[in-house]
């Protein structure tokens, strides 16, 4: 049977540059796109961010900033929520996807027109929400579960900025689609922008379920229909969830991606990366459920086999590239003669290089503290144990902060002379932000996590509210990892200062890099681009991994620790006499 294939296209000429580093060769349409993505994941971040140190120090018991005044500390929280989970990650990955679709393969946006409606409503529908929630007229945090009602714009605006994100990813697809047919690359897609296209195709079914979920509370906020609150949760989580499986998607891409641009690594087999992001599409959604655990709405059947059979095949996907980046990482060190015993690779690597750093620190606390803690909370059983404490907020700060926005810093170090020409300003800043904001979430996630084994209740501003154990048991252990919390908050949010004044600082007053004409031959990056990236894979098979194994091996053991304990504590939950 003969085998569809796209029809040749003449290429179409478009302004560019030719990159000086990569030789990737920049759409100029392209180029202004993704920078004012960048930039407006910055405002966002920056609000976000001023959000987080209010909420911190108000659940930070010895200071308890807020606390008489549960509105404020609901508006603030609902602030950071919206600011960090949705549009600070998703303005982002946007511009990711266009790196990813334009610049990686060589080829031109298809119509950025599009892109620029895509940004305006984005952009409007954020600042349209932002508006209603500091004006105090949504104090219903992001989830805004029904019967909480917020003012009718707060959900127009949701609605609007996620028409805007459908929009620019399927601007992606298009890209892709028409450099194909160009001729921009052979083969399969280089496997960045294969992973930022499977980002891009759970965002779809993310983008529409949130459509689906906001639309009908619009209607309900403005008195034109009723809404079962049930039917509200289950359709939220349509997004709540998969929502942040875009971030770790497009999260593993850019791992991959700074790999290769830190100590120029690939993995040990690209088609076996390749199955696991297609494990993401089949199955990571499905785990959503793990968040409807206690809810009356869905059959105990239907929970367990969601959370236990679904749940672990997208973690072996997760698995597989917690295995194959380090594993890249190590073939490639071990090829430039770091060879002597188990980790002179590890120790031999660029650890001043902030985009390394921020590599390797978002890989390992996303893996330690917060993949250990998604799989185990998400178990039917025990996820009684945890459930509405203060524990849930200390896993997902170790996956899409510390795994995710710890990612996204570490390749803006490289977005900024790569596409905005400008040279980073604050060198040695640049070097010590990683490790001083991923320490300072992972110590968060930490006092967070340990806080919710006594009980301490998430969404309140104080500890000895009810939570799901009943009050804070033991309140001064409570108390006190409270109080670790709350220093490991202060220490991230000058790690984000430190970011957003870095990358803030660069873009207005950086020393100008010139651009370089886009004809002449490309430099052998933008050639591995074309052709997928394969041929750096032989080098990679001549080497074993005992360094990568190793790790491997301790991350279970700790992982094996921690199910086992939380089945101890499950187990005395009700005593039987």
């Amino acid at each position: 049977m003969a085998t569809a294939t796209l029809p040749s296209v003449e290429p179409v000429s478009f302004e560019s540059r030719r990159c000086p580093v990569t030789g990737l060769r920049v759409h100029v349409s392209a180029e202004r796109l993704i920078m004012a993505n960048v930039v407006a994941a910055l405002a966002f971040l920056l609000i976000g961010g001023v959000a987080a140190l209010l909420v911190a120090l108000t659940r930070w018991p010895a200071v308890h900033l807020l606390a008489g005044q549960p509105e404020l500390f609901y508006r603030f929280l609902t602030a950071h929520g919206v600011n960090m989970l949705l549009y600070w990650i998703l303005f982002f990955e946007i511009a990711g996807l266009y790196f990813g679709g334009a610049v990686v393969l060589n080829a031109r946006l298809v119509a950025p027109p599009v892109a620029w409606l895509a940004f305006a409503l984005m952009a409007g529908g954020a600042v349209l929400s932002d508006v209603v929630i500091f004006l105090g007229r949504a104090d219903v945090m992001w989830s805004a579960y029904v019967p909480l009602k917020a003012d009718p714009l707060f959900y127009l605006g949701i609605i609007v900025f996620a028409v805007g994100a459908l929009v620019a990813v399927v601007e992606f697809f298009a890209t892709i689609i028409v450099a194909k047919a160009e001729g921009r690359y052979e083969g399969s897609l280089p496997l960045v922008t294969y992973g930022f296209a499977v980002a891009a195709i759970i965002a779809v079914v993310t983008l529409i379920g949130g459509i689906i979920s906001y639309v009908p509370a619009f209607f309900w906020s403005i008195g034109a229909s009723n809404l079962d609150p049930e039917v509200y949760r289950l359709n939220l989580w349509f997004i709540g969830h998969p929502s942040q499986q875009i971030n770790l998607v497009a999260m593993v891409a850019i791992w991959y991606l700074l790999a290769h641009i830190t100590v120029g690594a690939a993995p040990p087999s690209q088609m076996l990366s390749r199955f696991a992001f297609l494990l993401y599409i089949l199955f990571i959604n499905l785990g959503s459920v793990h968040h409807l655990l206690v809810d009356p709405g869905l059959s105990a059947m239907f929970k367990m086999v969601n959370t236990s059979y679904f749940m672990y095949l997208a973690v072996l996907g997760s698995l597989i590239h917690a295995f194959s980046i380090p594993a890249g990482i190590e073939g490639a060190q071990r090829a430039k003669g770091f060879n002597r015993g188990l980790f002179q690779w590890l120790a031999r690597a660029p650890w001043k290089e902030p985009g390394f750093s921020a590599l390797v620190l978002s890989i390992a606390f996303f893996g330690f503290l917060g993949g250990t803690t998604g799989v185990i909370f998400g178990h039917a059983q025990i996820s009684i144990l945890w459930h509405n404490t203060i524990a849930i907020p200390g896993h997902f700060h170790a996956t899409v902060v510390v795994g995710t926005t710890l990612a996204f810093m570490g390749m803006t170090y490289y977005v900024i002379p790569l596409i905005a020409r400008r040279e980073l300003v604050g060198g040695r800043l640049a070097a010590t932000q990683p490790y001083l904001f991923g320490i300072g979430v992972a110590v968060l996630s930490v006092g967070m996590l340990v806080a919710g084994m006594y009980g301490v209740p998430r969404r309140d501003a104080t500890i000895d509210a009810i939570g799901a154990a009943g009050r804070a048991v033991y309140p001064l252990a409570a108390y006190a990892w409270m109080g670790v919390a709350a220093a490991g908050a202060l220490l991230a949010v000058a790690g984000g200062v430190m970011y957003v004044y870095i990358a803030s600082a660069s873009l207005l007053f950086g020393k100008r890099i010139p651009a370089i004409a886009a004809d002449g031959p490309a430099p052998a990056m933008a050639t591995a681009a074309k052709t997928g990236g394969g041929a750096a894979e032989t080098v990679m098979e001549r080497h074993r991994y005992p360094g990568t194994l190793t790790l491997v091996f301790a991350f279970l053991a700790v992982f094996v620790a921690i199910f086992l304990a939380d089945l101890f504590r499950l187990a005395h939950v009700w005593q039987v006499k």
